[in-house]
């Protein structure tokens, strides 16, 4: 018998996708046009709001193991997840050079907690503290080797989202002297952008997963 997590439809993982994006898309209507620009961290913030409990309730829902871990086990861990994972990207991206001063710090938090909400949080609600899951998900090898759909629609994500936060900070430097070239506007445009990126990159890893099952089968 397959996986629980294997059964999962194509276009359950649309859905699922769907229901994510409309959180950013809600966001971005409610702060208005250009706002990631005049207003970074009302924009930020906005998109931490109606991101969280998206991505928290669709992926508690695709949890491993559903008859041992209850749904709001599920979102107990997702929450908990957050704040954790927004700390590591906070330090990460200090690390490689985000500005620390007081301006920035409200601003830099919930960019944390977006980056958060992209990497950590749906592999916390599906996973929990599993090590074997959480390697799988973050090593690149999860491109080459069959695997389950909840993993290509946690990991192609995530990935897209770090890859494209790193892609959006070359600006940055640069004597361009555009206001969207502050932290963490250009940076947040990329994550973004990768997040997005990611989700259609996970579909057609699911339609091909879906396809080599099949012929498995037969």
């Amino acid at each position: 018998m397959r996986s629980e997590a294997t059964q999962i439809s194509v276009f359950a993982a649309a859905a699922a996708h769907a229901l994510c994006f409309v959180g950013l898309a809600v966001a971005h209507c409610l702060s208005g046009s250009g706002a990631l620009v005049s207003d970074p961290a009302l924009a930020l913030r906005l998109l931490v709001v109606c991101e969280a409990p998206i991505v928290i309730a669709v992926f508690s829902y695709l949890r491993r193991d559903a008859k041992r871990c209850s749904f709001l086990k599920a979102v107990g861990r997702g929450l908990l997840a957050l704040p954790v994972g927004a700390f590591l990207n906070a330090f990460g991206a200090i690390v490689l050079g985000a500005p620390v001063g007081i301006k920035y710090w409200i601003a830099t938090t919930y960019w944390s907690l977006l980056m958060s909400l992209f990497t950590f949080v749906p592999a916390a609600c599906v996973f929990g503290a599993s090590k074997i899951d959480w390697q799988n998900v973050l090593s690149h090898s999860i491109y080459f080797t069959p695997i389950n759909v909840t993993n290509y629609m946690i990991a192609a994500p995530c990935h897209g989202a770090v890859i494209g936060a790193w892609l959006g900070a070359w600006p940055m430097p640069l004597d361009w002297e555009r206001p969207w070239q502050e932290w963490p506007i250009c940076v947040t445009y990329g994550a973004i952008a990768g997040h997005a990126t990611g989700m259609l990159v996970s579909l057609v890893l699911i339609v091909a997963h879906k396809r080599r099952v099949r012929a498995k089968a037969d």
